[in-house]
C-alpha cells in the first residue's frame, strides 16, 4: 500500500462570511489526500462539492495500478451552506495546478456522484471561459489561469448535477414553505393511496408539481434578493430552509427507470430522509440556491460535458438508487462519439460491502486512463 500523503493548498479568497472561521477566510486553503505511484505519468482528481473525499475508496487502489489519485476538498467541505459552484471550480483548478507541480503532466478527472457535473462543469469552462459573473450578478473573478485543462473525465454513480436532483427529488406536497409537516395528500408520493405503483396519471401530475414548487422557491428568491440589493445598509445575502428534499418516486417504485437497485434512498429509508433535519439542499442561501440547486445554475452537467473535447469514461453501477438509465442515457447523449460507458454489475451508489466492485472499477479506470489520454 502506497504511502498517504496530505496536499494542502493556497487558493484564492472567495465571498464573505463563505466560512465561520476567520483563519480560513482569511488565508484560505483546501486539503486533499493522495498516494503516488513510482511513475510519474497520470494522476486524477476525485472531488465532490461538498463531500470529504479525502477518504475516497479509489485513491489506493489507482495507485496501486500506477496512476496517483488525490481525494480533493472544497473550500465548502462538509457544508453547501453558502457554496458557489463557480468558487469551487476554482478549488479544483488549484488541485491541478497542484499535480502538475509535482510533475504530472497528464491529469484526468474522476466524477463520481455529486462530482460528475463539477467536473463537466470545470472542463467546459477550461476549455471556453464563458463565466464572469456569479448566478446573482456579482462578479465571479474568474481568470483562465485559474483552470487548466486537463485530459479526461471518468464518471461514476454520476448524478447529472445539483440543479437536476433538486427538481426531480422536491417534495411537490408542501403546503406551506413554513412548516415541514404540512402536505397534501393528493401530491403525497408516501401516502400509500397513491402508490407505489404509481400511476401514468399520478406521476405526470407529480413531476408537474415539483417544477411549479421549485418556480415558486426560485420567483422567492429572486424577489429577496433585488429586495436586499435595493435597501441601504441590508446584507447581500441571507440564509433559509427548504423542507422535504427527497422524493422520487423512483426511490420506492422499482419499475420506473428500473435496474438492478433495491427499494429506498442511498441514505436509507426515503420517506425518513425527506423528513430528515438535514438533506439535500435543506440549508442554503440565496446565492447558494442559485448557484447550486435553482433552474438558473451553470452547473449542469451533462449540458456541459457536450461542450467539452476530452475522452469521457462513463461507469454505471446498475445497484444504484440514485442515478438509473436514464441519467446514464443523457451522460452517453451528452459525450457522443468521445464516451463509452462500462457497467458495474450490482454496484450500490458508494460500493459500500462491494471490495471487489471497487476492483474491477479502480481496474476499468486505470486501462482507460493509461489508454485514452
Amino acid at each position: 500500500m502506497s504511502e498517504l500523503r496530505l496536499a494542502v493548498i493556497d487558493v484564492k479568497p472567495g465571498a464573505a462570511m463563505e466560512s465561520q472561521s476567520g483563519l480560513q477566510m482569511l488565508r484560505p486553503r483546501i486539503y486533499g489526500a493522495y498516494a503516488e505511484p513510482q511513475s510519474k505519468k497520470v494522476a486524477a482528481i476525485v472531488m465532490h462539492p461538498t463531500s470529504n473525499f479525502m477518504g475516497h475508496y479509489l485513491i489506493q487502489p489507482l495507485a496501486e495500478r500506477g496512476i496517483c489519485c488525490m481525494g480533493l476538498n472544497s473550500r465548502y467541505a462538509g457544508s453547501d451552506a453558502v457554496l458557489l459552484m463557480e468558487r469551487v471550480l476554482q478549488d479544483l483548478g488549484a488541485g491541478v495546478k497542484h499535480l502538475r507541480s509535482l510533475g504530472y503532466q497528464r491529469i484526468v478527472l474522476i466524477g463520481n456522484s455529486g462530482g460528475a457535473a463539477l467536473a463537466s462543469f470545470y472542463q467546459a469552462q477550461a476549455e471556453h471561459l464563458t463565466v464572469e459573473t456569479m448566478v446573482d450578478g456579482d462578479p465571479a473573478y474568474l481568470a483562465r489561469d485559474d483552470l487548466p485543462p486537463i485530459d479526461g473525465i471518468a464518471l461514476c454513480a454520476a448524478h447529472e448535477g445539483r440543479s437536476s436532483l433538486f427538481v426531480k427529488w422536491l417534495d411537490p406536497s408542501v403546503v406551506d414553505e413554513d412548516d415541514a409537516q404540512a402536505a397534501d395528500a393528493a401530491l403525497d408520493m408516501y401516502h400509500a393511496a397513491n402508490g407505489p405503483p404509481y400511476s401514468v396519471q399520478f406521476l405526470a401530475r407529480f413531476r408537474a408539481a415539483q417544477h411549479a414548487r421549485r418556480e415558486r422557491i426560485e420567483t422567492w428568491v429572486w424577489s429577496s434578493l433585488r429586495q436586499l440589493r435595493a435597501t441601504s445598509g441590508a446584507p447581500r445575502d441571507q440564509a433559509f430552509v427548504v423542507h422535504r428534499t427527497h422524493a422520487d418516486p423512483r426511490c420506492v417504485d422499482l419499475s420506473l427507470d428500473p435496474n438492478d437497485r433495491a427499494p429506498g434512498s442511498v441514505w436509507g429509508d426515503a420517506r425518513a430522509v425527506n423528513y430528515a433535519a438535514n438533506a439535500l439542499g435543506r440549508y442554503t442561501s440565496l446565492t447558494a440556491f442559485l448557484s447550486q440547486w435553482s433552474s438558473a445554475s451553470r452547473a449542469d452537467g451533462p449540458s456541459n460535458l457536450a461542450k467539452t473535447g476530452v475522452p469521457i469514461f462513463l461507469l454505471t453501477y446498475t445497484a444504484d438508487q440514485s442515478t438509473f438509465p436514464s441519467t446514464r442515457d443523457a451522460w452517453l447523449a451528452a459525450g457522443a462519439d468521445r464516451i463509452r460507458n462500462v457497467d458495474i454489475k450490482g454496484g450500490n451508489h458508494y460500493l459500500a460491502g462491494q471490495p471487489h466492485l471497487v476492483q474491477e472499477v479502480a481496474d476499468a479506470i486505470a486501462g482507460w486512463a493509461q489508454r485514452a489520454v
